[in-house]
């Protein structure tokens, strides 16, 4: 299985009005957010109810890191919630802001599932066991505030690990299928290519939604529907687990996830 590593470069209802000018086109967006406190009781449903495992078939996982951010993050909902998809964001503690959390608090409300991608998106491979704590609880803290519950997975940042970190983090490590859509030279075509041609049942997709990532927004225009031609439905990381029949390793063990049904460890 070829995997891509991350070379990764935010009430009560509110609303966040953002406009961008690409040309001659100015496009605005309103992001409404419902606060939704309910957590997950357990492995196997999101706040809302999974089906049986039984009645999945294909799946893959869309996964967004970098976030959360008022630009890119809800152009990336916009199209999750035209195509009734739902997505995992693994999301920067020191990118949740009062204002971006409105983001994130509206992908919960949407189905969709907030892991952590670290506090700083610094090489965790260069820390302590104690450092590497702190940035886990950083996140943590700040994504259970605001949406009820923590993070369930856990994304390293530049897909860097040791055994200090299996040890010290105790969720499991996602890595996942990417196309290089961090790098600006990476045209939307290239990235709608990449993603086909790789997808599997059971995969994980590794995507960004950084602030101005418009490109990879443009290729979910394509992606999210071929997808679904293809009759895969598209998860969160906890229903492709459960619809699978597979509990994550989230213990010492150094392994870290591409495609939940995978065999070795990488």
């Amino acid at each position: 299985m070829a995997m891509m590593t991350s070379g990764c470069g935010s009430s009560e209802s509110s609303s966040v009005t953002e406009s961008r000018t690409e040309g001659t086109t100015t496009v605005s967006v309103t992001t409404t957010v419902t606060t939704t406190t309910t957590p997950a009781e357990t492995f196997g449903t999101t706040q809302h109810p999974a089906k049986e495992a039984s009645e999945y078939g294909k799946v893959i996982a869309l996964t967004f890191d970098d976030g959360p951010n008022t630009t890119c993050t809800p152009l990336v909902l916009d199209l999750l919630e035209k195509y009734n998809a739902r997505a995992s964001f693994f999301v920067i503690g020191d990118n949740i802001t009062e204002e971006s959390a409105q983001v994130m608090k509206r992908a919960y409300g949407m189905g969709c599932e907030i892991n952590s991608h670290s506090r700083t998106h610094s090489d965790m491979k260069k820390m302590t066991a104690e450092e590497i704590k702190a940035e886990m609880s950083y996140t943590s803290e700040l994504v259970e505030k605001y949406i009820g519950e923590p993070p369930r997975f856990f994304r390293p940042p530049y897909i860097a690990v040791n055994q200090t970190m299996f040890d010290s983090i105790d969720l499991p490590f996602i890595n996942g299928k990417g196309c290089n859509d961090w790098e600006e030279k990476v045209t939307a075509q290239q990235r709608i290519d990449k993603v086909l041609e790789v997808a599997e049942d059971g995969d994980i997709i590794l995507l960004h939604d950084q602030p101005s990532n418009y490109q990879t927004v443009e290729a979910l225009e394509t992606i999210i529907p071929e997808l679904q031609k293809q009759g895969y439905e598209l998860v969160t990381l906890t229903e492709l687990f459960y619809a699978k029949g597979i509990t994550p390793v989230s213990d010492s063990t150094p392994k870290i996830y591409s495609n939940c049904m995978q065999e070795g460890n990488w």
